[in-house]
């Protein structure tokens, strides 16, 4: 079964399920719904006009299974890479929409099965299902499925229960849906007293070793490549390679050996301490291993060469190779039963052709006793004439001699029928004693039938009790798979935190930059003014000094007019003043206040001087 049509089997449950008046078609708006959730599980770009140019010449009204399946096939199926996306995902994408629909159990009911029970139980029906449509499995499918679920409950499986309930509807005798198992499952009638929590860990491990593909799981002590000293590690064997791991968790993977045909195991004498050991050899390298027993060395090392053998034969899963072996035997049961069905057809013809011919025989024996009153008849007669004759041969001598010629020609006539008689009944008995041993050999064969029978079962229960431990052993590991895909998942998403937290911070950065640029434009710009600032102060220490400076006697006092119009006292106010105290060190503040107070002051006292000389007036 390839991958197309493991995912037809999903997809067609989704399409029923949107068929609500069960008329077989469905619009194309659900189906366009449908279509880009499909696109989206299995990571394939999406054409949203596709189904409208695809559907162009239809009316506008649905579209049923038929019509739909070449545009499935052509603009979705045929784009699917295998490996690209997650089968469960579409799993679970078919199963939210038929679950609405078709599966509605009571939930006041004590033996109803989780959602997700009966969602693994439901991928395992697809698995097992046959490839006709609608979806049905088989009576045997359904009874390796509950042993198999029973064989990891650790009970006995009732095959009563099982019987009782497909003779109760003669229609299961051909297969049942996936709806009448899940109410079979519901109904208690399998796992009746049993925890769920115990049913859901059974039903979790055989949905991870049928739906998955894990051989065999378990700790081995590994030989290194570089330093050459042994180490314990998780193994985990798939297919196509195996896995080696610190630890149970698989969340440090340490290597991973591909699995071909050059690949090849060997059991190896006990030395450096270690016992049970093999040794796997590739083209390139030999890995040395060594397991807890010889039971376990056994198990790996047949495990191993299963792994390689399928993938020489060019198989990819190992349940899925069982389940078209089971198929054929299946079928080689049905021809047989045909063949046993024609060949006591055949028997019973024989049986009755002899019936016919002891029929025949007796017939001809009541003939012949018959014939042979007949002849005593005769013979009686024949005497009581000859007596006659006799006694009257003196008298009719002549008469009786020509009696006695006719009578000797009736006797010969007589013997000659007697004698074909006899030839007949010796052909009747030779043609019993065909028909006797003709029975023998049939008798011969039936014992030889029935001794290849038993033989036969013996070889099945022996193949079945290895392929029970086969599936053990992957349960195990498909068991491993999910948790390191969950870990995967997990990891996934915290390095999506830390993108997120990156990005933010990125941004802060660019704002930082951005205010320490506008910062810097400031501090030029308040610069450009302190040095404005230290120019005007300058000018005023010029100024100050010219009016400081003492008037001799006979000199011409200079006029103040064109000083004081020249200068001009700063104001608190000045915004060159307030950038420099802002900006710049606390010494040239003070220095700046110490020059401003003190000129002022000198200013002010030679104004009020000159005021009381009348010299002139200061506004």
């Amino acid at each position: 079964m390839d991958l197309r049509s493991e995912l037809l089997k999903s997809i067609w449950y989704g399409f029923t399920a949107l068929d609500l008046e069960k008329s077989g078609k469905v619009s194309k708006s659900q189906l366009k719904v449908l279509s880009h959730n499909l696109c989206t599980v299995l990571s394939i770009p999406h054409d949203p006009v596709a189904l409208e140019e695809h559907f162009r010449d239809d009316d506008d009204g649905p579209v049923s299974s038929q019509g739909y399946m070449p545009y499935l096939n052509k603009y979705i199926l045929d784009k699917v890479i295998e490996g690209s996306f997650n089968k469960e995902n579409v799993d679970e994408l078919c199963w939210t929409l038929t679950a609405k629909k078709n599966y509605q159990p009571d939930r006041s009911s004590s033996t109803i099965l989780p959602e997700i029970d009966a969602f693994r139980l439901w991928c395992l029906f697809n698995f097992l299902s046959e490839d006709k449509y609608p979806l049905v499995m088989v009576p045997d499918e359904v009874e390796y499925l509950l042993k198999k679920i029973c064989m990891a409950m650790s009970i006995e499986f009732n095959c009563v229960e099982l019987e009782d309930f497909f003779s109760q509807d003669s229609v299961h005798l051909g297969g049942i849906t996936v709806w009448a198992f899940l109410e079979l499952m519901n109904s208690g009638k399998i796992n009746r007293g049993i925890d769920k929590s115990v049913i859901s860990m059974a039903i979790e491990e055989v949905y991870r070793e049928i739906v998955g593909d894990v051989l065999k799981e378990g700790y081995l002590w590994k030989k290194g490549q570089l330093r050459r000293n042994w180490k314990e590690r998780w193994f985990t064997l798939r297919p196509s390679n195996l896995s080696y791991y610190t630890g149970e968790d698989r969340k440090e993977c340490q290597g991973n050996i591909v699995l071909d045909g050059n690949c090849c195991v060997e059991v190896l004498p006990d030395r450096d301490g270690k016992r049970c050991m093999f040794c796997l050899k590739t083209l390139s390298k030999t890995y040395e291993m060594s397991a807890s027993d010889t039971k376990q060395r056994q198990e790996w090392t047949t495990a191993i060469q299963t792994a390689i053998r399928l993938y020489v034969e060019g198989k990819k899963s190992l349940h899925k190779d069982l389940k078209l072996k089971r198929r054929e035997q299946r079928d080689q049961r049905e021809k047989r039963r045909q063949a046993k069905e024609e060949e006591l057809q055949r028997l019973r013809a024989l049986q009755e052709e002899r019936e016919r011919k002891l029929a025949e025989l007796e017939l001809l024996k009541e003939a012949q006793k018959q014939a042979q009153v007949l002849l005593e008849q005769d013979e009686q007669r024949r005497r009581q004439q000859h007596e006659q004759l006799q006694r009257a041969l003196e008298v009719q001598l002549r008469e009786a001699e020509e009696a006695r010629v006719s009578m000797q020609a009736e006797m010969a006539l007589k013997e000659e029928e007697a004698e074909r008689q006899r030839k007949r009944i010796q052909e009747l008995e030779e043609m019993q004693k065909r028909l006797e041993e003709a029975l023998q050999q049939e008798i011969k064969a039936r014992l030889d039938e029935e001794a290849f029978r038993y033989a036969q079962a013996g070889l099945l229960a022996e193949e079945e009790e290895k392929m029970k431990a086969l599936m053990n052993l992957q349960e195990e590991q498909e068991e491993y798979i999910l948790k390191t895909q969950r870990e995967k998942q997990e990891l996934k998403q915290e390095m999506e935190a830390k993108s997120r937290a990156l990005e933010e911070a990125q941004r802060q950065l660019e704002e930082v930059r951005a205010n320490r640029h506008r910062v810097d434009q400031d501090v030029v710009a308040a610069q450009r003014k302190l040095r404005q600032a230290s120019t005007n102060v300058k000018h005023w220490n010029v100024q100050m000094n010219r009016l400081m400076r003492p008037i001799g006697p006979g000199e011409k006092r200079p006029s103040l007019g064109s000083s004081f119009s020249a200068f001009q006292m700063p104001t608190q106010r000045d915004p060159g003043l307030r950038l420099r105290r802002r900006s710049g060190s606390e010494d040239q503040d003070e220095e700046s206040k110490e020059n401003v107070d003190n000129r002022a002051g000198c200013d002010l006292e030679k104004r009020h001087s000159h005021a009381s000389n009348g010299d002139m007036d200061i506004p």
